[in-house]
């Protein structure tokens, strides 16, 4: 603003009082004031001239009407000289005034300029901004929902109970493993397990826990507690007294419905 100001009113404005008009102006200015200093003294003249005419000669009377006759000339050329420096003291005026306006309407005019830039710029990065925010909120709502669906998932395959049948289950043939050992269900879905039972192993999920039916129950284990094996049960298991005879028809119980499935499937 100031530098526009500064190269578009400011300099014209000094170029045109050193220019010729004002100079001109200026000199029929000065040649007034010299003719005005000189109507006074003549009209001074005059004056002592005619106080002196009653008792004066014919060449006192000649010097009176010559006195006269320049302060005519005087008075003439004084009118002349002041029309001439008023009208070129108005026209320089005038002309000045006519620079600024324009000078200033030009200011004015780059200054609106300038701002209408700034305003289509500033308008160019508030939306390239908010493109940009749109962009990052739905990314992060994208992380955020991966996010929650990757904790749901791991909370739902870490959970007890039945939830361990519905997510990341691997499929895989039945099979038989006995228990290394001992399990106590802690929740509803999971199954007990004693050592040396045998578990028909159903499916197994990669967090860690299997299912399976032992006992005539079924229900959810871990998988580190139980070791595949195809050791058929019957005579060839040792043991005594109630507690092994029960233990061994529980087996074959198991062994009976793994192989009722195997036909199944």
């Amino acid at each position: 603003m100031l530098g526009i100001l500064g190269q578009q009113v400011s300099e014209p404005l000094r170029a045109s009082i050193g220019g010729a008009p004002l100079e001109d102006a200026r000199h029929l200015t000065r040649r007034y004031d010299r003719l005005r200093q000189e109507l006074e003294s003549q009209a001074a003249e005059v004056i002592r001239r005619q106080t002196k005419f009653r008792d004066a000669s014919s060449e006192s009377l000649g010097k009176l009407k010559n006195a006269e006759a320049r302060l005519s000339e005087l008075k003439a050329s004084m009118l002349v000289i002041g029309k001439e420096a008023v009208d070129a003291l108005l026209a320089v005026e005038e002309k000045q005034q006519q620079t600024t306006y324009d000078k200033l309407l030009k200011m004015v005019d780059a200054e609106k300029s300038y701002h209408r830039n700034v305003v289509s710029l500033l308008e160019k990065l508030h939306s390239e901004m908010r493109t940009e925010e749109e962009g990052l909120n739905e990314s992060l709502m994208q992380s955020s929902s991966s996010t929650r669906q990757k904790e749901t998932l791991e909370d739902t395959t870490t959970s007890n109970g039945s939830a361990h049948q519905q997510f990341n289950v691997k499929s895989c043939d039945f099979f038989m493993a006995k228990v290394l050992h001992s399990f106590d269900a802690q929740a509803d879905g999971e199954l007990n397990l004693e050592v040396d039972d045998y578990v028909v192993v159903r499916q197994v999920a990669p967090h860690g826990w299997s299912e399976g039916e032992c006992n005539g129950k079924a229900g959810w284990f871990p998988s580190a507690y139980v070791e595949k094996t195809k050791q058929a049960l019957g005579p060839t298991l040792t043991g005594h007294g109630d507690h092994e005879d029960e233990r061994r028809k529980r087996n074959n119980m198991n062994l009976a419905s793994l192989s009722l499935k195997e036909n199944v499937t």
